[in-house]
């Protein structure tokens, strides 16, 4: 099979299409025929030597596509199935791929809208539950627009909570339609949330690391009510929680999302696709912030698995 890799540190341009060995499913795995794998800024600090430092490398946590091979034990799933998940070997971004966590895909769903889930629901859902967030609650979340945000919004009104988010003037309305009370960002922000809720709010999510962590401390009454996903320096300094996937991962949502698209409950990103020999552009787009949706790489359905002679292919993308 071919794999997105790079065997050096760097910009876009070390990536490589690579062919790999075919994986298989161990015990309580799956494997698919990978459709879409979704791309995220873990994707580009790996690339750039800011996490992982072993080499080579592969990317990718997340995928959708087709199941072709079950691991022992698997009773959940059949061969030919729809599903997407979570790639815990980090090789998602392949035609084949080892599926650790899974769920069926929504039936009005496409394979690059579903791979697009797995990290934001999963991100969202471990800090609400990390919060308490709960019904009758007020949830205050900086950065509510964005892809994570936008899954918390409405992850916390299915619990039940109020939500005030915060957003630029261009998304004010996309996070109304969310169900969230909008704020603008900016001078005056924590005037205008004190105006809705003058009572103060009892918990906050920043998944923005845009430095207003003491605000948000100031407004709910201490740093015990506040989490960031996104400020790991800030979290340090003023003594808040941040969130992290070894604290506990919530993927238990993976199986109840599907019901909460149906119903209307639950509204996914947009996405920007790629083909998967596309990825250098892709991390381009990513790096330079220039989409406002999720970014997916898709794969050729005629080229998911291929021939002993093709899979000695590689080449820079």
């Amino acid at each position: 099979m071919r794999a997105v890799c790079f065997s050096a540190f760097g910009g876009p341009e070390v990536l490589q299409l690579e062919g790999l060995s075919d994986p298989h499913a161990g015990k309580g795995e799956i494997r698919i025929a990978v459709r879409a794998a979704g791309v995220n800024a873990s994707d580009w600090k790996k690339r750039q030597g800011l996490m992982d430092q072993g080499l080579p490398q592969t990317l990718g946590y997340e995928a959708s596509g087709i199941v072709d091979e079950l691991g022992k034990g698997v009773t959940d799933v059949a061969v030919g199935d729809r599903v997407f998940g979570f790639c815990a070997d980090g090789a998602a971004q392949a035609e084949l791929a080892v599926l650790t966590s899974y769920a069926p895909i929504p039936p009005t769903l496409g394979f690059d809208v579903a791979a697009s889930l797995p990290a934001v629901i999963e991100t969202a859902a471990r800090a609400l539950d990390q919060l308490g967030v709960a019904s009758g609650m007020t949830l205050l979340i900086n950065g509510a627009s964005g892809n994570i945000g936008g899954a918390a919004v409405q992850l916390a009104r299915v619990r039940g909570a109020r939500v005030i988010g915060t957003s630029s003037l261009a998304k004010l309305e996309t996070l109304r339609s969310l169900g969230a009370e909008a704020v603008l960002y900016g001078n005056g922000m924590s005037d205008r949330i004190r105006a809705l809720a003058p009572a103060g709010v009892d918990l906050a999510l920043d998944v923005a690391g845009n430095g207003i962590l003491p605000d948000l401390i100031d407004l709910t009454g201490g740093p015990e009510h506040v989490i960031t996903v996104a400020d790991f320096a800030g979290a340090m300094r003023y003594g808040v929680r941040f969130s992290r996937g070894d604290d506990g991962r919530a993927l238990y949502v993976l199986s109840q999302i599907g019901e909460l698209i149906t119903s209307g409950r639950f509204k996914p990103s947009a996405v920007q696709t790629f083909p998967l020999g596309e990825v250098a552009q892709a991390h381009r787009v990513g790096e330079a912030g220039s989409t406002t949706g999720k970014l997916v790489l898709t794969v050729n359905v005629h080229c998911e698995q291929v021939g002993p002679d093709r899979s000695k292919e590689h080449g820079e993308i």
